[in-house]
């Protein structure tokens, strides 16, 4: 794969800036063709499937095709901190993840970096990773850029943010965000049939399937309830779902919050979202408990931008 092609002329994600990366020109993601890393680590907050014994090898990239308001990540989505990494650094990080005991590598926030991660796996691969990869994403992504992907990640944690265009061009700054994530869901599925066997000690792990995440935001009841039709529609029984309450306030905001309130979900809210859960009975669903704890809000400027019990530290920029 000639790598440095796909970066000429950019058009690696759905916005198609047309920018030549290769000469340090930078469109939406605000990225060149050097792949930047803020954190690695052993991650246990995430769904149990991949989480499992030994934590999820968390990977999180700087940059992103999105620009949410509310990004927990706002640092290194959008704000640039970050450390360049060669390919050699990639693989490091990814034998150290799994020397640690890493159930899978979880690249997060890769999706304008697909050529390049593509090859780094592949180099990962080649000297001694045998872990799954997993692709933790927007899903605002082009399928064909995700076709890069195919035989190198098996575990698929995309999002589904809305399928509203006017909720999604006011908040993520991506009108179409609807339409391009529902058709990248629709291929992960296509691409990677659910696998799910029983750990050493009987705990469940994905080593081959999708995740679809979606988080509730406060007062968008309407928004949620499409969404989980149409999961119910195109990904039940093929995928798991994970509906998460957790929106949570961020100390420094990116622009002005619109189209929904700034606040956290109450306990109205998070019985009505049960109760439509119960109500389309999905076959393989993950909800979280209601919490008012936002201990969990990461800080990557700090070694261990998470709390203890969360996540441990294995490589810091």
């Amino acid at each position: 794969m000639l790598t440095d092609n796909y970066y000429v002329h950019c058009e690696q994600c759905p916005r198609k800036c047309g920018v030549n990366r290769l000469e340090k020109q930078t469109g939406f993601c605000r990225e060149t063709d050097e792949l930047r890393i803020a954190f690695a680590g052993l991650h246990f907050g995430e769904e149990p499937l991949i989480t499992v014994n030994g934590g999820s090898g968390t990977i999180f990239f700087t940059g992103c095709t999105l620009r949410c308001k509310f990004c927990q990540n706002y640092q290194i989505s959008q704000d640039g901190f970050g450390k360049v990494v060669t390919k050699d650094d990639f693989v490091q990080i990814c034998r150290s993840l799994q020397n640690n005991g890493a159930e899978n590598i979880n690249l997060v926030t890769p999706s304008h970096h697909i050529p390049k991660i593509a090859d780094f796996i592949s180099a990962a691969k080649n000297e001694g990773v045998t872990v799954p990869f997993c692709w933790n994403s927007s899903a605002y992504e082009s399928v064909e850029t995700l076709e890069l992907l195919k035989g190198l990640v098996t575990i698929w944690l995309p999002d589904l943010k809305t399928l509203s265009s006017e909720l999604s061009a006011g908040i993520f700054d991506a009108q179409d965000y609807p339409d391009k994530a529902t058709k990248a869901i629709k291929w992960m599925i296509e691409n990677n049939p659910l696998e799910i066997i029983d750990s050493a000690n009987g705990k469940e792990k994905m080593i081959s399937g999708v995740i679809i995440r979606h988080l509730y935001l406060p007062g968008r009841f309407a928004e949620t309830a499409d969404v989980l039709d149409f999961l119910k529609q195109n990904a039940d029984g093929k995928a798991c779902i994970s509906l998460m309450n957790q929106y949570t306030p961020i100390p420094a905001k990116k622009g002005k919050i619109v189209e929904f309130e700034d606040r956290l979900v109450n306990s109205t809210e998070d019985s009505d979202i049960q109760d439509l859960i119960e109500a389309y009975d999905f076959d393989y669903l993950f909800y979280q408990e209601l919490s008012d704890d936002t201990s969990w809000l990461p800080d990557f400027k700090r070694n261990q931008p998470f709390s203890n019990k969360l996540a441990k530290t294995v490589w810091h920029c």
